[in-house]
């Protein structure tokens, strides 16, 4: 069945301003099921969980539901599905209970820092692998040099955040489990742009930002429970030492927990089908990456047929994302100039920071990064290469 686009953009309140939203590589907009689900958790009346009157109930009951709708969408448990405020919060959580002085990680220059930093400032012993900066490829066959059997961790991620570059995670995570390594991967990027199967890809942990893919700003990462309960986090004595509540602290956002949710339901139901709401995530995410991907060659082409624009990386596998310079005109003023027009792009490093530094642009601004996601249209993309070509 085709995507039903103008369905889909109609439930967006936000895109009715006239906007072109080619900025959802650092955040989606919400849809109006997410909104009314926030909304109706607080005027329902929510308590802390563990309490015995039924707003605490409540709130019991909207974890319960996040972890599993989570679950769902990466192909996991609910069981081991922790929440948190996002997702660098958790991974350098996590980081600090799984990794120390004496082990061995490795960390790429393709990846989010916020799955290279919390690993490298563990102690440990880290060990690099390198990107092409004229692909944008991070080759597997180096890490069969990388990892031994003191490795701990491997830290990859399953989409650039800048290039969206899809390096082949499996034959990674299968090189890191044969040497009793874990693999923890970024997912942040990967998960707004099409099915996920956290299993497929050998991921021990996954990472994921509900922000990117319609939701509200809380992040997950997801594993499996028995895993987990061999990893003693830092802990107030007082709080719950169950898995998964034992890697989370403080209160949590009931009601955001809720427009998870919410975000996910919504997911499953752009593209109406049959089957549980995980056999519905695969097909309507399915659905959505083609339709991104058709308008992402349209982008791309007229990019690169522009002399005055430097497009980055050549990736065999991307998500719908480009990330470019244009000659005569720093990242921020194309950025201006594109603002000027109505059209939302972002400019910098965008967190990718040893990547910004292998391209060599790190010091000079970074570029202009454009992402498409599933309620994008043509106009969008048109818009947006006609701003670009008036800077010629």
């Amino acid at each position: 069945m085709p995507f039903p686009l103008k369905s889909v953009r109609a439930m967006y309140p936000a895109l009715a301003d006239g906007h072109a939203y080619l900025d959802g590589a650092a955040g989606t907009q919400v849809p109006r099921p997410v909104i009314d689900a926030i909304a109706t958790a607080y005027r329902t009346g929510i308590g802390n969980v563990g309490g015995a009157f039924p707003a605490s109930h409540r709130s019991d009951a909207i974890v319960a539901a996040c972890r599993a709708a989570v679950a769902d969408l990466v192909g996991g448990q609910a069981g081991g599905v922790l929440l948190g405020p996002n997702m660098t919060t958790l991974t350098y959580r996590l980081a600090r209970a799984i990794a120390g002085p004496g082990d061995e990680v490795v960390v790429s220059r393709l990846d989010h820092d916020a799955n290279v930093r919390p690993w490298t400032q563990v102690g440990a012993t880290v060990r690099w692998a390198e990107v092409d900066p004229v692909t944008g490829e991070l080759p597997v066959e180096q890490y069969a040099d990388l990892i031994n059997e003191r490795t701990r961790v491997v830290a990859v991620t399953a989409a650039s955040n800048i290039l969206g570059t899809r390096p082949d995670v499996p034959a990674i995570a299968e090189l890191a489990h044969q040497a009793g390594a874990l693999v923890y991967v970024d997912g942040v990027h990967a998960t707004p742009h099409g099915p996920v199967d956290m299993r497929a890809l050998g991921a021990d942990f996954y990472a994921t930002s509900a922000y990117k893919w319609s939701g509200p700003h809380i992040g997950a990462v997801v594993a499996d429970p028995a895993l987990l309960e061999t990893i003693r986090p830092d802990k107030l004595a007082s709080s719950a030492d169950t898995v998964p509540e034992r890697f989370e602290t403080g209160t949590a956002a009931f009601a955001d927990l809720d427009g998870v949710t919410a975000a996910v339901d919504h997911l499953a139901a752009m593209v109406p089908g049959p089957g549980g709401r995980r056999e519905r995530l695969l097909a309507s995410m399915a659905a959505a990456e083609e339709h991104e991907q058709a308008l992402f060659r349209v982008l791309l082409a007229g990019l690169e047929t522009m002399p005055h624009v430097t497009v980055y990386g050549k990736p065999a596998r991307r998500t719908a994302t480009a990330y470019f310079n244009v000659a005569g005109h720093t990242p921020r003023g194309v950025a201006e100039h594109l603002a000027r027009l109505g059209v939302n792009v972002w400019n910098g490093h965008n967190y990718a920071w040893e990547l910004t530094g292998a391209l060599g642009i790190r010091d000079s601004g970074g570029a202009v990064r454009a992402g498409l996601v599933h309620y994008n249209d043509r106009t969008d993309v048109d818009r947006l290469l006609e701003g670009v070509a008036r800077l010629g």
